[in-house]
């Protein structure tokens, strides 16, 4: 299974794309999607949508792992990364893929085993079950999460758990 993990936002989206087949990682590819600052949102947002059609067209993935979107202190950016994530869905509806959605913690529990995992644990995990070295780590926070996202979906995704998860959120939506 190819899977797409995604760590949503405005200014920076970050993506890994990943293989796990009979229990084996394979780092496909990785990288962010940044927009400038200067620009309308609208603009931004369109780049976002185009990138990610772009990302899903060239690397075929069956399945897609996003961060579920937590609310910050700044309304106004968490108001932007609502928007931008509403892309990121769109462009992997559009390409039908399936989309699973995860919790920060159920990400550190994943990856990590801890929930309150730091940054530089989940950095050094990641680079761990993927077999990464320092010139192939990923270069940001964003583009590590992501693959973090899609490890997690990895381990959990087709879970029984998760697929109950899913249910009852769509049903309080």
């Amino acid at each position: 299974m190819i899977i797409l993990g995604i760590d949503p936002g405005i200014a920076i989206v970050g993506y890994g794309v990943i293989e796990y087949k009979n229990g084996k990682f394979r780092t496909i590819a990785m990288g962010s999607i940044e927009t400038p600052a200067g620009l309308d949102v609208e603009d931004r947002l369109e780049m976002v949508y185009d990138d990610m059609c772009e990302i899903i067209d060239t690397y075929q993935p069956d399945e897609m792992a996003i961060e579920e979107l937590f609310f910050n202190t700044n309304q106004k950016t968490a108001i932007a990364v609502a928007e931008a994530r509403g892309v990121i869905l769109l462009s992997a509806r559009k390409k039908r893929l399936k989309i699973s959605e995860y919790t920060p913690l159920q990400v550190k529990q994943s990856v990590v085993g801890y929930g309150r995992a730091e940054k530089k644990q989940i950095i050094a995990l990641v680079k761990m079950i993927l077999g990464l070295d320092t010139a192939h780590a990923p270069k940001l926070d964003d583009t590590a999460d992501a693959l973090a996202l899609a490890i997690c979906h990895a381990h959990c995704g087709g879970s029984r758990i998760q697929d109950f998860y899913n249910q009852k959120k769509k049903k309080l939506l």
